[in-house]
């Protein structure tokens, strides 16, 4: 049996949560604090997370789910692979142009479409750590009134570079927490 017949994994229940309340408040279940951080220490917190995630990506049960409903390691990080990308497409936008609107992105067809569950955990996490640089080499670059620069979400979440940026971060961050890395 190939791996695109395999049957699908048993079903997770999408996140429909508008996390946006992160960028004001500090998040109750991995403590990020988004006030606290500065936006052009992004880059240089970034670097040290990816690094975490190739050593969680590397464990024996990466490939394993604590529950039937619950990603694995291995689905959280092809996940925040992907994050990685979807930000730096973002950024990039909101570089290039004056106030966006980002494309959607589905994260939970995405895993479904893209088998998350079926990658090797070595690819994904050599993956997750180039896009983690590429977007940390970014956001690294940002400077001065760039930071105040707008972008929006297709359900009308209105960011700034800066705010994008943290949103980004905390989305790393807890990914983390989840899978206890």
């Amino acid at each position: 049996m190939t791996s695109d017949q395999q049957d699908a994994p048993p079903h997770i229940e999408p996140d429909t949560k508008d996390w946006t309340w992160v960028l004001d408040e500090r998040c109750p279940e991995c403590g990020f604090a988004a006030p606290d951080v500065e936006p052009a220490a992004i880059g240089g917190t970034v670097r040290p997370l990816a690094r975490r995630w190739v050593g969680a990506l590397s464990r024996s049960d990466a490939r394993e789910r604590p529950a039937p409903s619950v990603w694995s390691v291995l689905e959280y990080g092809a996940h925040v692979r992907d994050v990685h990308v979807v930000f730096g497409t973002r950024l990039l936008s909101m570089l290039e142009h004056d106030d966006p609107l980002f494309e959607d992105w589905d994260q939970d067809a995405a895993a479904l479409a893209d088998r998350y569950d079926l990658q090797s955990p070595a690819v994904v996490a050599t993956e997750l750590l180039d896009a983690a640089d590429a977007l940390a080499d970014a956001f690294d670059s940002v400077a001065g009134e760039v930071w105040d620069r707008p972008g929006r979400r297709s359900n009308g979440s209105a960011f700034t570079v800066r705010t994008l940026g943290l949103y980004y971060l905390h989305d790393v961050i807890h990914h983390l927490h989840d899978v206890g890395a």
